[in-house]
C-alpha cells in the first residue's frame, strides 16, 4: 500500500517541482526594474523609493507572516499547522503572484542609463572625477517582468492575502497538497479580476475591500462547500483551548496595529495616503469597541467571546478600506468601524450556524463575518462616495483619487473621461464581478480540490472494508515502521496536527471512531505504538 503513502505526500514532489519551475520563470522573465535598481544617478531615486515604500511594505509583511498565521491558531489542536501552512502558501503566492501580475503588465523596452566614461567637474572649487552617462534605448528580445518594491513585493503581499483568507475557510479540512493547487489557480483569477475591475473599469479600492478581502472570503467558502464534509463539522477539535485562543489574539494585535499600513500601502503619496492610515486607524478604534459591547451583550451570560473579539474588532479595517482615502470625515470613519464590528458579531452569533445549516458552508475562522460581509459594507460605500464627490470637497485631487474622470493617454490611446454616475455604476460592477468571479471560481477549484482528496484517498477510512488498524496505522511513523502500511486521513485527524507535522510524544494520541460506532484510543509515542478501546476497556 506504498502508493497511498505517496498520495496523501503528494505535497513533497510538487512542491520541488514548483520550486524549480519558479526559478526557471524568473531566470527568463524577471529582471530588476532599470529605473531603480541600477547605480549612478537612479542610486538616489531608488533610494527614495525605499524609503517611501519599505516600512509600509514591511507593516503589510508583518500582517501576512504574523496577524494572519497567528490569527488562526484558535485551534487547540492545529496551531503548528496554522502558521506553518500560512507561511508555506504565503511564500508560493509571493512567487507566483509577482510572476502572473508580471505577465499582465511586460515591458518589451528601456530608455536606461549607461556608463559612458569619465569627467573632470569643477565642484564646490574642487577638480573632481565623475562619472558620465548617456541614456540607450534597449528594445528586449521578449517581454520582461520588471522587479521592484511596490509593483512586486506589495502587490504581491495583497494577492497573497487573498489566498490566507480563503485558507481561513478550509483551514484544518484540506491537505498541503491541497493548498498548494487552490493557491495557484487563486493566484491567476485573483490577478485576472483585478485587471478587470481596475483596469477596465477604472474601479477605485485603496485598501482592497473589494479585491482582496471579498474575493478572498467568497472564493474560499466556495472552495469550503464543495469540500464539504460532517466529519468536520461535528468534530470536537474544531474548538479553541485557552493557550490558543491567547495564541490567536497576538494575531489579532498584530493585525489591529499595522491595519492602517494595509490600507494605505497602495494609495497615492500625499494627502489620500494620509487619509487612509488616519481614516483606517479610527475606524478600527470604533470596530472594536462595537464588537467587545456587542459581543458581550449578545452572549446569553453577557460575557465577552473570544471568536468575536478575535475578528470582529478588526472588521472596521476591512469596511474602511475601499474608501479609505476619501473624503468620509471623521466622525464617518467612526461610524464605519461601529457598523462594521456589530454586523461581523452577529455574523459569528447568527449567521455562520446558519450558512453551515442550510447551506453546509462549513467556515472554519468565519472569513465571511471579518472579511465577506465587511468587504461588502466598503464596496457600497465606494459606491455612494464616488457617486457624490464634487471638485468642492477634493479639489484638483478628484481626478488624482478617479483618475477615470480625467482624460488619459495610453500608447497613444486616449480615453474619454467619465462622470460620477458612471464611476459609482464601475464600483458596481466591480464589486458584483469579484463576487461572481470568486464563487464561481471557487465551485470549480473546489471540484479539483475534492478530486484531489479522493486521489489521495483521504475518506477511505470510512468506506466498507477498511479495517480498525488501518484507521490506527494513518496516525504517524510509529505505525507506519512498525507494520510497513501507510493509508489516508482518519476522519478524525481533522484540525490535528498530528497527520502533517512531527509533534512532542505526549501529542501523538489521536482517538478514532471505528464503523462500529465504538471508540478507540491510538498512541503511537517512542515506546511503540498502542491501540486501546475506550468504550470496551482493555488494550490490544
Amino acid at each position: 500500500m506504498g502508493h497511498h503513502y505517496w498520495r496523501r505526500a503528494g505535497h513533497i514532489p510538487v512542491m520541488i517541482v514548483l520550486q524549480i519551475i519558479f526559478i526557471i520563470l524568473f531566470a527568463i522573465f524577471v529582471i530588476y526594474n532599470p529605473n531603480n535598481a541600477q547605480y549612478g544617478e537612479h542610486t538616489t531615486s531608488a533610494g527614495k523609493e525605499i524609503m517611501k515604500d519599505y516600512p509600509l511594505f514591511q507593516d503589510v509583511h508583518v500582517m501576512i507572516f504574523v496577524g494572519f498565521g497567528f490569527l488562526m491558531t484558535f485551534l487547540k489542536k492545529y496551531g503548528l499547522s496554522a502558521v506553518s501552512l500560512n507561511m508555506m502558501c504565503a511564500v508560493i503566492s509571493l512567487q507566483w503572484a509577482t510572476l502572473v501580475i508580471g505577465f499582465f503588465h511586460m515591458h518589451y523596452d528601456a530608455d536606461v542609463l549607461i556608463e559612458d566614461g569619465e569627467e573632470i567637474q569643477l565642484v564646490d572649487g574642487i577638480n573632481t572625477t565623475v562619472t558620465k552617462y548617456r541614456h540607450e534605448y534597449i528594445e528586449y528580445p521578449h517581454g520582461y517582468i520588471y522587479l521592484d518594491l511596490k509593483e512586486s513585493m506589495l502587490f504581491s503581499d495583497f494577492a497573497a492575502a487573498a489566498v490566507l483568507i480563503s485558507f481561513g475557510a478550509v483551514i484544518g479540512t484540506t491537505s498541503p497538497l491541497q493548498l498548494i493547487v487552490m493557491t495557484l489557480i487563486e493566484i491567476v483569477l485573483f490577478v485576472v479580476n483585478e485587471v478587470i475591475g481596475r483596469q477596465y473599469l477604472g474601479a477605485i479600492d485603496a485598501g482592497d475591500s473589494i479585491f482582496v478581502h471579498t474575493f478572498g472570503a467568497y472564493f474560499g467558502l466556495a472552495v469550503s462547500r464543495m469540500l464539504y464534509s460532517k466529519h468536520a463539522v461535528q468534530n470536537n477539535k474544531q474548538g479553541s483551548a485557552y493557550t490558543s485562543d491567547l495564541f490567536s489574539m497576538v494575531g489579532t494585535i498584530f493585525l489591529w496595529m499595522f491595519w492602517p499600513s494595509f490600507n494605505g500601502a497602495a494609495a497615492l503619496y500625499g494627502e489620500a495616503q494620509h487619509r487612509a492610515i488616519l481614516n483606517t486607524y479610527f475606524s478600527l478604534c470604533a470596530s472594536v469597541t462595537s464588537a467587545f459591547a456587542f459581543s458581550a451583550l449578545l452572549n446569553e451570560h453577557n460575557k465577552f467571546v473570544m471568536e468575536h473579539i478575535q475578528n470582529a474588532t478588526l472588521a472596521g479595517g476591512v469596511a474602511i478600506g475601499a474608501v479609505a482615502d476619501l473624503f468620509i470625515q471623521p466622525y464617518g470613519a467612526l461610524v464605519v468601524g461601529s457598523v462594521a464590528g456589530f454586523v461581523s458579531v452577529l455574523g459569528f452569533e447568527y449567521l455562520t450556524p446558519f450558512l453551515e445549516r442550510k447551506f453546509k458552508i462549513h467556515d472554519t475562522c468565519g472569513v465571511h463575518n471579518l472579511h465577506g460581509m465587511p468587504g461588502i459594507i466598503g464596496t457600497l460605500l465606494s459606491i455612494l462616495l464616488a457617486g457624490i464627490a464634487t471638485t468642492d470637497v477634493y479639489g484638483r485631487g478628484l481626478t488624482e483619487v478617479y483618475p477615470a474622470l480625467a482624460v488619459q493617454e495610453d500608447h497613444g490611446h486616449v480615453t474619454v473621461p467619465i462622470n460620477q454616475t458612471m464611476q459609482a455604476l464601475n464600483q458596481l460592477w466591480a464589486g458584483l464581478i469579484t463576487i461572481a468571479f470568486a464563487i464561481t471560481g471557487g465551485i470549480v477549484t473546489g471540484f479539483i480540490l475534492n478530486l484531489i482528496g479522493r486521489w489521495q484517498a483521504m475518506d477511505d477510512m470510512n468506506r466498507p472494508g477498511s479495517t480498525v488498524v488501518k484507521l490506527a496505522l494513518n496516525v504517524g511513523n510509529a505505525f507506519t515502521q512498525q507494520l510497513g502500511i501507510r493509508e489516508a486521513l482518519p476522519r478524525d485527524a481533522y484540525f490535528d496536527d498530528n497527520l502533517f507535522f512531527e509533534v512532542h510524544n505526549d501529542e501523538k494520541t489521536l482517538i478514532v471512531t471505528q464503523h462500529d460506532g465504538h471508540r478507540a484510543e491510538y498512541n503511537h509515542g517512542h515506546q511503540g505504538a498502542r491501540m486501546h478501546s475506550i468504550d470496551m476497556g482493555g488494550s490490544r
